[in-house]
């Protein structure tokens, strides 16, 4: 049975280093945080959605009735298993649990597809159960940081069928390369959006939805008023605008350097799992659960893989940060697999 309710902020504590989460390191910078000191001083009144509609609308080139605004990305799989009644819900694994238990908890029956290590984790569409009415996947997806191609995702879509794209790290992705956020020909496409990672705010709880207008209206009849902060609207404004979303890619552009550092700097006897494309890799290691265990002993926190359906507990998640800060856990991690007795770690 896996704990679909264990996220990577479980696995910190304080003294560890933080690779188990995925926000970006260095976040929010010190423009955004000005904008929602800011913003504090307009949360007297009730929050206005508009300006942040019509933002994130532009961003995307989408009409306002297609964007759903949302309190944190999450949000959507909560009122998506409140809204709809699907037939046959199928999950693509492994990838962000949230989704299956969102539709668990509503009452709903969830089928998985499980996607195959020695295929890389790529998405076959004929796989995919034809009479399946509700569809989840992510892209690029958690924990996996497989990116799989918008024609292969598109492949999904039909009349019929709500098929509903995890882009939570689309941003992390140059170009964000392969996302459905600006397609309005697919039929019954949700694209789902958060600030959390490219921007560091998390702890905000902000995100949101693109789709088809019904269903978009079908989702907001599940929320309460006023559901996203006057802080979260201000940040959906001030991180949809050109600057800000040139910004991002930028971040994305190092991320990609970042992330081969990453790679090069780890040891012979890790399988990096898959073609890594966003802020995380997936290896998997001998006797991941002890290699788990010791590395937080040496001060690395690095996400556990067995909650996830189709991972196991030699899988490990590990975001990427600095090549500093990736050099000195790749030697934590070759001293660990080597036998070398625990040192104390600088990060």
């Amino acid at each position: 049975m896996h704990d679909l309710r264990h996220h990577g902020d479980d696995e910190l504590a304080p003294g560890l280093a933080d690779l188990a989460v995925n926000v970006r390191a260095g976040t929010p910078p010190p423009w955004l945080r000005q904008v929602l000191v800011e913003s504090v001083d307009r949360s007297a009144g009730y929050p206005d959605p508009g300006p942040a509609r019509a933002a994130v609308a532009a961003a995307h080139g989408r009409p306002l009735d297609e964007v759903l605004l949302t309190a944190g990305a999450a949000e959507t799989f909560t009122l998506l298993a409140r809204a709809l009644e699907p037939h046959r819900a199928v999950v693509v694994h492994p990838s962000f649990t949230e989704p299956e238990a969102a539709l668990r908890a509503a009452g709903h029956p969830v089928d998985r597809l499980l996607l195959r290590a020695d295929e890389g984790y790529r998405l076959d569409p004929a796989a995919l159960p034809e009479d399946a009415d509700l569809v989840v996947i992510g892209n690029p997806t958690n924990p996996t940081s497989v990116l799989h191609p918008a024609r292969t995702i598109a492949e999904l879509a039909r009349p019929g069928r709500v098929l509903v794209v995890d882009e939570a790290f689309a941003d992390t992705v140059p170009g964000e390369a392969e996302s459905l956020a600006g397609r309005r020909d697919l039929p019954g496409v949700l694209v789902v959006r958060s600030l959390t990672k490219t921007w560091g705010l998390a702890g905000l709880r902000v995100g949101y939805a693109l789709g088809p207008a019904p269903l978009v209206d079908a989702l907001a009849a599940q929320q309460p008023h006023w559901p996203v902060s006057t802080p979260a609207l201000a940040a959906l404004v001030a991180c949809t605008t050109p600057s800000a979303r040139a910004e991002a890619d930028a971040a994305a552009r190092g991320l990609a350097d970042a992330r081969a550092a990453l790679l090069a700097a780890l040891p012979p006897d890790v399988e990096v799992v898959g073609t890594p494309r966003s802020s995380f890799v997936l290896l998997r290691v001998p006797d991941g659960t002890s290699v788990r265990e010791e590395l937080r002993r040496r001060g690395w926190a690095v996400r556990r893989g067995e909650t996830f359906p189709g991972l196991s507990a030699d899988h490990l998640r590990v975001a990427v940060r600095d090549a500093t800060t990736s050099r000195s856990f790749a030697a934590a991690l070759a001293g660990i697999l080597f036998g070398e007795p625990v040192t104390e770690e600088v990060h």
